[in-house]
């Protein structure tokens, strides 16, 4: 059955788009490069994130030459703009093209724009990586999964933003990370974390043990590929505390994968669910209370109920 082009939570195999999904990772790679050369380092990579928009994905403002600029990728117009606080607008169309002419696109548009910006050009987090400039393997673009994609995004930064309501701690934003191609919401205890073991492919162990510095418990949603060859929301702690592989979450499609060390929830699951969104956040409350009891978090300090619009939290 077709999936309506503004389906909140649409279909996505991943076998029907992995060639696209591999392609716009690099891409976003290339963007989110552009704001990690230019941006001072915040803690645990948050700087280097795209955030999810009314129209796709997009960095926050970059600060370059007494002016700021930022870049969007628009899934519906299929267009990755690149505007400027001066009003200079530059564009480059998103249509299948290799990995190598859409850099060479946006270096171009950026220098029109005299924004002079130089990245490393070696891929992240992908095994068998192959430099930007020489990609000409990575060429698939399908507009429609591109946007059910990114309405994915939409209805789940939706869900985990409310989620986020219910922590007093440090918590990170709602944010996507390139470099894994995830969207993703972390909370910490605040205690200090084990040194991170690092190894992950193409990530300087320095930012992996920077990034999980501290405990926490994260969840996000995850398009496929590897061991799990389908969409899926997953959520582990950081260290796993002893006995969270066997803890009791829901709903009950969830489960415990040993080769990835993390709870996995199948995006069929919520999409076909009565209700998607409570699905969803049973999934992210119930694998948290997990991680939290089973590692003695400071809860009653940390926690509060859910937000309301327009209501102040009671104190």
């Amino acid at each position: 059955m077709p999936t309506p082009d503004n389906a909140p939570w649409p279909e996505l195999p991943y076998a029907a788009w992995k060639d696209t999904c591999a392609t716009l990772q690099l891409w976003t790679q290339i963007v989110g490069k552009v704001r990690l050369a230019l941006t001072p380092w915040l803690n645990h990579s948050w700087h280097v994130a795209l955030h999810v928009t009314a129209r796709g994905l997009a960095t926050p403002p970059i600060t370059h030459g007494g002016r700021a600029f930022q870049i969007e990728f628009d899934f519906i117009d299929h267009v990755l703009w690149v505007r400027a606080s001066d009003g200079h607008v530059r564009q480059v169309v998103l249509k299948p093209m290799s990995v190598a002419e859409f850099y060479g696109d946006v270096k171009h548009v950026l220098s029109e724009l005299g924004i002079d910006v130089r990245i490393n050009e070696m891929p992240n987090e992908i095994a068998d990586a192959i430099p930007f400039p020489a990609d000409r393997t990575h060429a698939s673009y399908d507009r429609d999964y591109a946007a059910r994609f990114w309405r994915i995004l939409l209805s789940t930064q939706d869900v985990m933003a409310h989620f986020r309501t219910a922590f007093l701690g440090k918590v990170s934003p709602v944010h996507f990370f390139w470099g894994s191609f995830d969207l993703a919401v972390t909370r910490f205890s605040g205690r200090r974390a084990p040194p991170h073991p690092g190894g992950v492919p193409r990530l300087p162990d320095a930012v992996a043990r920077e990034a999980y510095s501290h405990e926490v418990s994260s969840a996000g949603f995850w398009p496929g590929g590897g061991p799990i060859d389908y969409p899926a929301f997953y959520s582990y702690a950081y260290p796993a505390p002893t006995g969270f592989a066997d803890a009791k979450v829901r709903p009950a499609q969830a489960f415990f994968s040993k080769e990835l060390g993390e709870f996995i929830l199948p995006y069929d699951a919520v999409r076909t669910a009565p209700n998607p969104e409570s699905v969803l956040m049973e999934f992210l409350q119930s694998t948290y209370d997990a991680a939290a009891e089973l590692a003695q978090w400071d809860r009653a300090n940390l926690e509060c109920g859910l937000g309301e619009p327009g209501v102040p939290r009671a104190v």
